[in-house]
C-alpha cells in the first residue's frame, strides 16, 4: 500500500498533524490499542494544554529552533483552532489553560479529527528504510511505503503506556545524532543525610530551587522516594549530577524572630512538621524566637539556601517527559523536516526540546506538528 504521509506514534503531536493534514493524505501507526494514552493521563486527568506565559525562556533546547515554531503556531493560535472545534480551555493556577472537566474533551476532538485519515493501532513500527524517493515501513503486521515519514513517537517516559526508543533508534539509522535523554519532570531521590525528608511524605511547602542561572519556583512535595512537587520537577529539567540549592523560606525576614515570644515552629512560615524536623537535624530546641542564639540563628538562616545532591531521580516510570533526543541542529526549524533525509520530518517530544511544567509540552507538541503540517501540504 502507498500513503502520502504515514506518521509513526499517536500521541499529541501526531494526531494534532493528522488532523491538519488534508483528507485522506496520511497513515498514523500507533503501538497502544487506542492513541492519545499519554493524553488521559496529563495533567491530573484535566490535561494542562498551554500556558498564557509563552516563550523559549520556559524551554530546554536550541531557542532560535524553539522560536519558529511558537511564533508560526503559538498559544492564542492553539486556543483559536481548539474554540472552532468547540473546546473553551479554562484558566486554572493563574495562567494555566486546562480542559473544564476531564483529558477526554481534547483527545475527542483529536479522534474525531483525525478520522479523515487512516488509524492503524496495536501495530509496532519494527524499522523504515529509503529507497529511490520511496520510504519503507515495517511493522509487526506488514510494510507500508510512504513519500514521507513523520517520528511523532515521542519519548521514554511512561513505559507502561506504550513508550519506547523507536523515533531515536529511526533517527540514528538515518545518520541522525541523539542528544543523551534521560527522566524529565520527575522527583529527587536522596541521599542517607537527607533520608528524613521520606517522614514527612504527603506534606508540601512553597520554595525556590536554584540550579545554576535556573531558579524553579512552586511546591515542594515530600515523598515516600525523596522529593517531588512542581518546583522539583521544573528543576529536574535542569539538574544533570551534583549539588542544587533550595530555599525553604523564600523572602522570610529574619528580623521577626528576634524578641518574638512565639515559638520557632510557629514564626517559621513552613508547615510544623518541616520546621521541627529541620530544628531536629540542627540539633535546636523549638522555643521562643528571642531564646534563639547567634550560631542558632545563622543555622536556621542556612534555610534559604539549603544545598545537597540528589542520589538520583525516579527514573522514566515517573517522568512526565524525557530530556535530550534528535539533535535539532540537523533538522530544520521551518518545516521540521530532517536536513538529511528528504521527506523525513521529527515533530514533539521525540526531539531534543522539553518545556517546563505547566502546558509547555503539549505547546511544542502542537506547534511542531503546525510547522510540518505547513511544510507536508
Amino acid at each position: 500500500m502507498n500513503h502520502e504521509t504515514i506518521i509513526i506514534g499517536g500521541g499529541a503531536s501526531a494526531l494534532m498533524l493528522a488532523s491538519l493534514l488534508p483528507k485522506n493524505t496520511a497513515t498514523v501507526i500507533e503501538s497502544n490499542a487506542k492513541p492519545g494514552a499519554k493524553i488521559l493521563v496529563s495533567g491530573g486527568g484535566k490535561c494542562n494544554i498551554t500556558n498564557e506565559l509563552m516563550g523559549t525562556q520556559y524551554f530546554l533546547g536550541d531557542k532560535a529552533f524553539i522560536q519558529h515554531a511558537l511564533k508560526s503556531f503559538n498559544e492564542k493560535a492553539l486556543l483559536r483552532w481548539l474554540e472552532r472545534q468547540n473546546l473553551l480551555p479554562v484558566l486554572r493556577k493563574e495562567t494555566q489553560y486546562f480542559c473544564k472537566d476531564s483529558a477526554k474533551e481534547l483527545l475527542d476532538i483529536f479522534l474525531k479529527e483525525s478520522k479523515k485519515q487512516k488509524i492503524l493501532t496495536n501495530e509496532k513500527v519494527l524499522d523504515v528504510s529509503k529507497r529511490d524517493e520511496v520510504f519503507y515501513v515495517k511493522t509487526d503486521k506488514r510494510t507500508v511505503t510512504a513519500h514521507a515519514v513523520v517520528i511523532a513517537s515521542g519519548g521514554l517516559s511512561f513505559p507502561k503506556l506504550g513508550a519506547s526508543a523507536i523515533g531515536y533508534e529511526i533517527a540514528e539509522h538515518f545518520g541522525h545524532s541523539v542528544i543523551k535523554t534521560a527522566p524529565g519532570l520527575v522527583g529527587f531521590t536522596v541521599q542517607k543525610e537527607q533520608f528524613f525528608f521520606k517522614e514527612l511524605s504527603g506534606v508540601s511547602t512553597e520554595v525556590e530551587i536554584k540550579i545554576g542561572d535556573e531558579v524553579c519556583k512552586g511546591a515542594l512535595l515530600f515523598a515516600h522516594k525523596g522529593l517531588s512537587g512542581p518546583a522539583v520537577l521544573d528543576a529536574s529539567l535542569y539538574w544533570e549530577k551534583g549539588k542544587l540549592e533550595i530555599d525553604f523560606l523564600p523572602g522570610f525576614l529574619w528580623n521577626s524572630l528576634k524578641g518574638s515570644k512565639k515559638q520557632i515552629s510557629s514564626l517559621l512560615p513552613m508547615p510544623k512538621r518541616v520546621t521541627k524536623a529541620f530544628l531536629l537535624q540542627f540539633s535546636i530546641e523549638d522555643k521562643m524566637g528571642s531564646k534563639l542564639t547567634s550560631d542558632e540563628l545563622a543555622l536556621l538562616q542556612s534555610l534559604n539556601y539549603y544545598t545537597f545532591a540528589p542520589a538520583g531521580t525516579f527514573g522514566y516510570s515517573k517522568a512526565e517527559v524525557t530530556k535530550g533526543g534528535v539533535c535539532t541542529d540537523e533538522v530544520d526549524a521551518r518545516t521540521m523536516m530532517s536536513r538529511k533525509v528528504d521527506g523525513l520530518y521529527f515533530i514533539g517530544e521525540v526531539l531534543d526540546v522539553t518545556g517546563r511544567l505547566g502546558g509547555y509540552n503539549f505547546q511544542w507538541a502542537f506547534s511542531s506538528a503546525y510547522v510540518c503540517s505547513k511544510s507536508i501540504k
